[in-house]
């Protein structure tokens, strides 16, 4: 039987032969050939950016318009000047108010203007139902409805007004025709001529209103 003391020398033996192989294995770090350096990197391009902002130099001369070519050569004309009231006549006083009505000729120089006492009542013509005026300054005639949807219309002027009042309250065209037994161009058409009044109320009445 082998004695305690030869199995540690044995176990020491084994430990420093294996030290010795491991420093043999072991590759050491001068004997490992180094890398040759790559190339080097070539540093990214950063876009300088500018100290201060440039500023937007917009357009470089003033668009074409003809509307502004027009108005800074031909100035607007003033305003017409308001005629002089005629002086009544030794006829038999008027008795149709005419204050509110105004000559609708181009040629005449009392067109659109109201209360001047150009404006005589000349009764119905054929027997109509509308009055007509006689103008004193250009010796022009007209109907009281010179200007509004009722001139030169055969129709009632009930059924118009209750054509235009279905139409305002949402009833199609059509549907509006049939009721009424009315063509629907012809409803049509007078959809169209109360727009355009409406447009001029407005045009005239709102033109100066300022909203708060």
């Amino acid at each position: 039987m082998i004695p305690h003391h030869v199995y540690y020398q044995l176990a020491v033996v084994g430990l420093l032969w294996l030290c010795v192989m491991l420093h043999y294995i072991w590759p050491s770090p001068d004997a490992v050939s180094p890398q040759p350096p790559g190339e080097p990197v070539p540093p990214q391009f950063k876009r300088k950016r500018a100290i201060e902002p440039t500023p937007f130099e917009g357009l470089t001369q003033r668009p074409h318009c003809a509307a502004c070519e027009h108005d800074a050569v031909h100035s607007k004309p003033p305003p017409p000047s308001r005629p002089n009231p005629l002086p009544p006549t030794n006829r038999r006083p008027r008795v149709i108010d005419t204050s509110r009505h105004f000559c609708p000729h181009a040629g005449c120089r009392y067109r659109g203007w109201l209360g001047l006492g150009n404006l005589r009542a000349n009764g119905h013509p054929n027997g109509g139902l509308w009055r007509q005026f006689h103008c004193t300054a250009c010796q022009g005639y007209f109907l009281e409805t010179q200007g509004t949807i009722f001139h030169s219309k055969q129709a009632a002027v009930e059924l118009i007004v209750r054509v235009l009042a279905c139409l305002a309250e949402g009833l199609g065209i059509r549907a509006t025709a049939r009721v009424f037994e009315v063509d629907p161009n012809t409803v049509l058409h007078w959809l169209g001529e109360a727009a355009e009044q409406l447009r001029a109320f407005a045009s005239y009445f709102l033109c100066d209103l300022h909203a708060e």
